[in-house]
């Protein structure tokens, strides 16, 4: 079965890491990959167009099917896969625990899309903004927005019970959350100001399907410290 599978993807890209914790966790080593590089514009290559018109990182292919969205990725492996690996969404039927733990399940998923979002726009900012042309204001207000964010995250993980962001078992809101949350101490956040997000962090990064994706390119090279004062 893998090996009908083919992944285009980038080191430290969350999007991309997404579905490879995913492929890891439903046992599907083996498929086909190819590592690329956004500096030098690779994901916009033939190759990559052909099956992703949009010249973005994931590509995902299995067979003829073509999902190139990181989340839809995820879920399609859950649903194709559903009884093998690690089981990522529970079954609704007959159960009203397992109905809101779905619940809570795509609800983080979905706020982790919130998430990734305010962390890209201050990363953006920092990268694409030359510093003689930043309007500290404007960078200041991102930085703090994603700060009320950090926040949120921060209680919720107070509140629930297990280490993980929904109840007491791995689930597809740590596939989609954990690699946003991986860059940020990647790129300098602090331990103290946000225990809690640490102490997931730490807990998973020694997780299996985690190490055996860990981004490449963070093993070589330590992260900007974009983050330290957020």
């Amino acid at each position: 079965m893998a090996k009908d599978m083919t992944l285009w993807w980038a080191s430290g890209s969350p999007p991309c890491w997404r579905v490879l914790i995913a492929l890891e966790e439903k046992n599907l080593q083996g498929y086909n990959q190819k590592l690329l590089s956004f500096q030098k514009g690779e994901h916009k290559s033939k190759e990559v167009t052909d099956v992703n018109p949009r010249g973005q990182l994931p590509a995902f292919k299995y067979g003829d099917i073509v999902i190139n969205e990181s989340y839809g990725a995820c879920f399609f492996l859950e649903s194709k896969f559903k009884s093998q690996g690690t089981k990522l969404i529970p079954d609704c039927a007959g159960s009203d625990n397992n109905c809101a733990l779905i619940a809570l399940i795509m609800q983080r998923m979905f706020e982790g899309n919130t998430l990734h979002q305010k962390i890209a726009e201050v990363i953006m900012y920092n990268w694409r903004v030359p510093e003689n042309e930043r309007h500290e204001s404007a960078f200041k207000r991102l930085k703090e927005t994603l700060t009320g964010e950090l926040q949120l995250w921060e209680g919720y993980l107070q509140k629930t019970p297990g280490g993980f962001l929904a109840g007491e078992n791995f689930s597809m809101a740590d596939v989609i959350v954990f690699p946003s949350v991986a860059i940020l101490f990647h790129m300098g956040l602090s331990e103290d100001k946000y225990p809690k997000l640490s102490e997931y962090y730490k807990k998973l990064q020694v997780r299996p399907s985690i190490k055996a994706t860990w981004p490449p390119t963070w093993q070589e090279t330590p992260g900007q410290e974009i983050f330290k004062d957020i």
